[in-house]
């Protein structure tokens, strides 16, 4: 037993048998919709076009949906004022146009030992930015290079 609905007919419980025989003789194909309903309901309807309408409506979802862009920069523990600035207004650039910005303190050789400058650096580069977006996540330490994550603000 299967509930049957299409173009200007009522809904109607009919056989599985009576129902495919009815989109038979209408020229057109019984389509299952909702197999979890109880009885389950089928559509009489074209099943080419169906699935064109499916693809399209998959299409538009995929078009519709924002693409996350992550932009990367990179500073030193000893970056200096104007290479800050900088990048600074590269950053503001991206945030601007809804990127996010992942902001690093590279640290090479013996400059580890300056953890809390490229923290600093950090600080002041997300400080900088309030304005333009927050951080989502705070600086931490991954191996020689020490992380930021700014997204944009809405």
């Amino acid at each position: 037993m299967v509930r049957v609905v299409g173009e200007g007919m009522t809904p109607t419980i009919l056989n599985t048998r009576d129902a495919i025989k009815m989109a038979y003789d209408q020229g057109l194909d019984l389509v299952e919709i909702s197999p979890n309903a109880n009885p389950p309901v089928c559509k009489i309807i074209e099943y080419q076009k169906y699935l064109y309408e499916q693809r399209k409506k998959q299409k538009e979802i995929k078009a519709n949906s924002t693409k996350i862009v992550i932009k990367e920069i990179r500073l030193s523990p000893q970056t200096d004022d104007h290479d800050f600035n900088f990048k600074l207004n590269h950053a503001i650039r991206f945030l601007k146009e809804g990127n996010k910005v992942k902001v690093d303190v590279f640290f090479r050789g013996r400059s580890i030992v300056y953890k809390e400058q490229g923290e600093t650096q950090l600080l002041k580069f997300a400080e900088a930015l309030l304005e333009y977006g927050k951080p989502e996540v705070m600086p931490r330490l991954e191996g020689k290079r020490m992380l930021m994550i700014i997204a944009p603000k809405k």
